[in-house]
C-alpha cells in the first residue's frame, strides 16, 4: 500500500478521534495527524490506530462482572467513571463529601 493512502487513512482516523477534555493542550488527534505525514509510515501503525479507535481489544477481551465488581470494593469502577464524567463537566464533589469519604 502506498504511503499516501496510509497517510490519508491515518488522517481520517485522527479526524474521528475524540478530544480529551482534561488535556486540551495535548491531544492524541494532533499526534496522529503529525504521524500521518511521517515518511516511514507503516501499515501496522495505521492498523494499530484503527484498532484503538474501534476498541477492538475491548471487544476481543471482554471484562467479566467479577473483574468489574471486585468483592473488596464492588462500586469502585462505577464511582470512578462517574467521577471522570462529572469532572469533565466541571462538577466537583463538595468538601464535606471528600472529608467524610462519602460518594
Amino acid at each position: 500500500m502506498s504511503t499516501t493512502k496510509l497517510s490519508q487513512q491515518l488522517h481520517r482516523i485522527a479526524a474521528q478521534w475524540p478530544a480529551d477534555p482534561f488535556r486540551p493542550h495535548l491531544q492524541l488527534k494532533s499526534f496522529l495527524d503529525s504521524l500521518a505525514d511521517h515518511p516511514q509510515l507503516t501499515p501496522q501503525a495505521v492498523k494499530a490506530a484503527h484498532a484503538l479507535l474501534n476498541n477492538d481489544v475491548q471487544r476481543k477481551y471482554k471484562l467479566t462482572d467479577k473483574m468489574l465488581r471486585p468483592k473488596s470494593m464492588p462500586m469502585h469502577y462505577e464511582r470512578l467513571v462517574e467521577g471522570v464524567e462529572k469532572s469533565a463537566k466541571g462538577i466537583g464533589r463538595p468538601w464535606w463529601k471528600i472529608f467524610f469519604n462519602i460518594w
